[in-house]
């Protein structure tokens, strides 16, 4: 039986943290499926279609891997996917408790799924979409493709330029 894992995010933007995650995940499971969440709680910088397709172009060689788009409850999705598993990344301690909790509701949601823990790598351990988007909206240091992808990046500089033009 093929095990098929879940990734569920906002994904605003995608970060090489998130790619590095993605990437070794993609080697773990049979399929993964990168669930980009609508969030209407959160004011997202992109669109719910350009954040799955920004997603789509940088992990475009994964062939096991697929990007859906989803609301509402995770664990819905999750059950939808087919999904045994249930990926979270982990950069800090302060994840960690926040994840271990989530971890703790979801298993009573859906004791059939499993969730694991995978660290990013050290060199990308610090990013976050959070940072990204307010380093590279604010006119931080032009490293932004260390960062994230360079399909990324290019669409991050698009949005300034809007937003310093209106």
């Amino acid at each position: 039986m093929a095990v098929i894992a879940v990734y569920p995010g906002t994904f605003d933007p995608i970060t090489r943290g998130h790619e590095d995650i993605l990437r070794r995940a993609a080697r773990l499971f049979d399929q993964v499926v990168l669930g980009v969440a609508v969030a209407h709680h959160k004011k997202t910088l992109f669109s719910l279609e350009e954040r799955m397709a920004m997603a789509r172009e940088v992990l475009s060689d994964l062939p096991n891997l697929r990007v859906a788009p989803f609301e509402g409850l995770t664990r819905d999705f999750v059950r939808a996917q087919g999904g045994r598993v249930m990926v979270r990344g982990v950069r800090s301690v302060t994840d960690f408790d926040y994840e271990t909790q989530l971890a703790t509701l979801n298993r009573e949601l859906m004791p059939e799924v499993d969730t694991v823990f995978l660290t990013p790598s050290p060199e990308v351990q610090a990013i976050s979409s959070t940072l990204v988007r307010e380093i590279t909206q604010l006119g931080g240091p032009g490293d932004g493709e260390r960062l994230v992808a360079p399909a990324v990046y290019a669409q991050l500089m698009a949005k300034r330029a809007q937003r310093q033009q209106g």
